[in-house]
């Protein structure tokens, strides 16, 4: 399946600027199935945005006009629907969306690893979202698609952490070392960072702080705060409060200019702010 050209305008850093791009597009698509591809990814732009109502319009509008021919369309509109209800706190309405659009995407490898990585997430059941997880690598790494294959990267790092929320450390950290593996193959500094991150994250875990630190100072001048927060949490699991205080005090500066974690967890920071005192 060819890739529409509009995805190559996604900044998901910033959301509103790539609704502004793809709302340009619009009166320049004839063909029905690719204007309704492009008014989803308005709609994730939307959602992206917490605009959550406004979103769904959109997909309400899309909705209306597919058609039998319109099948790329549809499996779109099942993942950001889907999405949607994800990120407003709705997974289980979420769920079957993700179910309808992996079946339907059976032709299209890369919206079925889409639909099937997204089950990794919202499931609510930890082996439900391991199970999701392993099918949705499993159908990156055997793909012939290039743009398929580039799922793996991302499916390392949900399956790591899939594992790390079961407990399970050491397999997280192997799965971590394959995400940054691929993520050095790939060249591309700001994923290299986060997957070097979540490596020293899982070492922590396993109380190997003396290899943590080393991945982690690297890091700081590009940190938008959680390497910050990582430093403070090894400095203080090595009983050094008083040097892990700055660390803390940067983290929780740089975080609390996060919407999602003041909405979603102010315990942290919370902790962050007491932390640094």
């Amino acid at each position: 399946m060819p890739t529409p050209e509009f995805d190559h305008l996604w900044n998901y850093g910033d959301p509103a600027g790539t609704e502004a791009r793809l709302r340009d597009l619009l009166p320049t698509l004839v063909d029905l199935d690719l204007r309704l591809q492009l008014h989803t990814q308005i709609a994730r732009a939307q959602g992206l945005q917490r605009q959550f109502d406004a979103a769904h319009a959109t997909l309400d509008q899309v909705e209306r006009e597919l058609t039998p021919d319109t099948r790329v369309a549809r499996i779109r509109y099942l993942l950001e629907r889907g999405r949607l209800f994800n990120s407003s706190g709705s997974p289980a309405t979420a769920c079957p969306l993700f179910e309808q659009a992996f079946e339907q995407a059976a032709q299209d490898d890369f919206y079925a690893v889409d639909a099937a990585h997204m089950l990794g997430i919202a499931a609510t059941k930890g082996d439900e979202r391991l199970k999701w997880n392993l099918r949705a690598l499993a159908l990156a790494e055997a793909s012939t698609h290039p743009r398929t294959q580039q799922w793996a990267g991302s499916l390392y790092n949900n399956l790591g952490w899939t594992y790390h929320d079961d407990q399970r450390f050491v397999e997280a950290l192997d799965v971590f070392q394959r995400a940054l593996r691929f993520r050095e193959a790939q060249g591309q500094a700001e994923s290299i960072r986060i997957a070097q991150w979540c490596v020293a994250r899982a070492l922590r875990s396993l109380g190997r702080i003396d290899e943590a630190l080393p991945l982690l100072y690297p890091l700081l001048p590009f940190a938008d705060g959680y390497a910050y927060e990582e430093v403070g949490e090894c400095l203080l699991l090595q009983q050094q409060a008083e040097e892990a205080k700055p660390y803390f005090a940067k983290a929780h500066a740089l975080l609390s200019a996060d919407e999602w974690l003041v909405a979603n967890e102010p315990a942290r920071l919370e902790r962050l702010q007491s932390l640094s005192q």
